[in-house]
């Protein structure tokens, strides 16, 4: 079974063509049985985000990069109310539905090898923060972040606590962080490559934070634990100071 290809990208793609899928899309865990992801979620509408990504919309300022952007959702909107929103995904099938969709800037690659750009929002929307994999990348990715944001940007995300996993359902605890999942999409018999997601509780997300030299605004909370952060980089505190922080 060929374990490389962007099974997302071409259930993605089926749908977009056809509006149905050959077969679910299926996405593998490791504290649990297989689960079907809904695809049409990464095609909606306006109408039909929830009020946490309405929020995180109406921030956006500026240059825009929309991280992780799938099929497009969140640009094709920014993009409607005349911003300077671009699209990245990893997925080149994913960039081409983008680009097939109207987005005028399109980029493919990985977040971590974006140079030479600034932009004033980075905004990773529907978990999209979870790139990251594990804690350890997520402070690599915060420092990245930096180098990629004008004097005044800004980092939008949501993330969400899945402690729940563990204490409703009985599942070992596993010996990593609790928020450190590994996933693998399979689609129409065809297993994708298997990926690390990360979901931070606020607790650890506020510490590693303030570590690494960022502000964090909590801005709202849903009842499925799920929440959105706006975050910028403190200013006022050299990176000789960066030790004392808190």
């Amino acid at each position: 079974m060929n374990t490389h290809r962007d099974v997302y990208g071409e259930a993605l793609y089926d749908y977009y063509q056809h509006e149905k899928l050959a077969a679910p899309l299926l996405l593998h865990n490791s504290y649990g049985e297989a689960e079907e992801m809904p695809i049409e979620v990464f095609f909606k509408e306006e109408e039909d985000f929830p009020e946490l990504e309405f929020i995180a919309l109406s921030l956006c300022d500026g240059k825009i990069l929309d991280v992780g952007a799938g099929a497009g959702a969140h640009a094709l909107y920014l993009q409607q109310k005349d911003f300077d929103v671009t699209a990245l995904d990893l997925s080149a099938t994913s960039c081409h539905i983008l680009q097939q969709r109207g987005i005028q800037k399109v980029l493919q690659g990985d977040i971590f090898e974006l140079k030479d750009q600034k932009y004033d929002t980075l905004l990773f929307l529907m978990n999209g923060i979870g790139l990251a994999g594990t804690v350890e990348r997520f402070k690599k990715l915060l420092a990245h972040c930096k180098t990629l944001l004008t004097d005044k940007g800004q980092l939008l995300f949501d993330s969400s606590d899945i402690s729940y996993l563990y204490e409703d359902f009985g599942i070992p605890k596993p010996s990593h962080y609790l928020g450190e999942i590994s996933y693998q999409y399979e689609y129409n018999g065809q297993r994708g490559t298997p990926f690390r997601w990360l979901y931070l509780d606020q607790g650890t997300l506020i510490k590693i934070a303030h570590e690494e030299g960022w502000v964090v605004q909590i801005l709202f909370e849903d009842e499925s634990d799920q929440y959105l952060v706006r975050m910028e980089v403190i200013k006022e505190q050299g990176l000789k100071n960066k030790e004392q922080r808190h």
